[in-house]
């Protein structure tokens, strides 16, 4: 029988939690519309792709004239006009489009570290709202027991069946779930405002009572992999470490000669002279230690890298087995209630005087610790598992 009610208990608990995920990924939706920080980033990280393709063309051209007056004025005037234009090597300007097109891509992975970062933040407060919605729903059914409890002893004290002392635990008890019940309904109304300040100020309701039921992937290496695949920080490092191999190349490229080419013309009286021109500029110090220092960086930074997937990989890792913890607890929790739960036992024995008010409240308060901590656990275990999925 027991079996039996666990069935039809996980089958109300999954059609609750697949409503729950589906207002959830709403508010993700809505969030990531009207989050005012996210719609700075876009429009900053716009103008950066912009700036990222400034400096990669050819410098420009540079155009001189010169007029001079003879003297003595017999031997006239003369005109010189003389145009010229700069090149550096010409795969310096292949390298440095490269690398204006990784960085682009970088802006990119920046977005979308902040993205994720934003959307763990509106899960970590949707499960704090689901929690205090369930104790909120929880504590609302402990009031009213209360109150009955409460009205009882008031009419027993009324005709002097029981003295003050019972009489004002009764009051007490009362009095303590109504208080916790105000504080929660405080916290749940701070949550709802982080949720609205996260919406570009647009309110959000959300009274969901049920936590998801979360699927933990058991191969984690596998799961691994993919969550690599889609982490923004590494893949931002990754193109880094392209940016300065194309950074070598660059001021390999640049040390090389750049040339000048152009037209030049001299005019005076009775006489022109006009043809082509050009130069070139040996880059001797200029450039010096460029190279060394690209390749440097490029050392440090594939170093970076295999520190922070090393970090990645052993965070995750641990997540992971914490969640699978969690999990185990979470469930053991839930069997564990439906078996032990007094509740009704308890009340049938206080109310035939086999135990005193103080027994029974005692005996039910440690009912209700358990529920709370089982909320407690499937809270975290979310949490846990939003922070492990982010990258999925």
């Amino acid at each position: 029988m027991k079996y039996i009610i666990l069935v039809v208990i996980n089958i109300i608990t999954f059609s609750s939690n697949l409503i729950s995920q589906n207002n959830i990924d709403k508010i993700l939706t809505e969030i990531e519309n009207n989050n005012t920080t996210l719609s700075a980033l876009r429009k900053s990280m716009d103008a950066e792709k912009i700036g990222n393709k400034t400096d990669i063309y050819l410098q420009n051209p540079e155009i001189e004239f010169n007029y001079l007056w003879g003297n003595p004025s017999t031997i006239g005037n003369r005109t010189d006009v003389n145009i010229k234009q700069t090149f550096d090597f010409p795969t310096t300007y292949s390298y440095k489009n490269h690398i204006s097109n990784l960085k682009n891509e970088q802006v990119e992975f920046e977005y979308q570290k902040q993205r994720k970062s934003l959307f763990l933040e509106t899960y970590s407060i949707c499960f704090d709202l689901v929690f205090t919605n369930a104790l909120i729903s929880e504590l609302s059914k402990r009031i009213v027991h209360a109150q009955s409890i409460a009205n009882s002893y008031k009419s027993k004290y009324d005709i002097g069946e029981i003295n003050i002392l019972e009489y004002n635990k009764a009051q007490l008890n009362l009095l303590n779930i109504s208080k916790e019940l105000e504080s929660i309904e405080i916290e749940r109304i701070a949550l709802l405002s982080e949720l609205t300040r996260l919406n570009g100020g647009n309110f959000i309701y959300f009274n969901d009572t049920s936590f998801q039921t979360p699927v933990i992937p058991h191969d984690f290496e596998r799961w691994y992999v993919l969550a690599v695949q889609n982490n923004p920080v590494l893949g931002w490092l990754k193109l880094e470490i392209e940016i300065n191999q194309k950074q070598e190349k660059l001021n390999r490229a640049m040390s090389l000669p750049k040339l000048q080419a152009g037209y030049i013309s001299e005019k005076v009286i009775g006489q022109q002279f006009q043809g082509v021109t050009g130069g070139l500029s040996i880059p001797l110090w200029e450039n010096k230690n460029k190279v060394k220092f690209a390749k440097a960086k490029t050392i440090a930074l594939e170093s970076i890298a295999t520190d922070n997937k090393l970090q990645f990989y052993n965070h995750l890792k641990t997540m992971h087995t914490k969640a699978i913890g969690l999990q185990k607890n979470v469930n053991d929790y839930r069997l564990s209630l439906l078996s032990f739960d007094n509740s009704e036992l308890l009340k049938k024995a206080l109310d035939k005087g086999e135990i005193s008010l103080i027994s029974y409240i005692l005996e039910l308060s440690i009912y209700y610790e358990s529920v709370n901590k089982l909320l407690e656990l499937e809270r975290e275990m979310n949490k846990t598992l939003a922070e492990l999925n982010q990258y999925i």
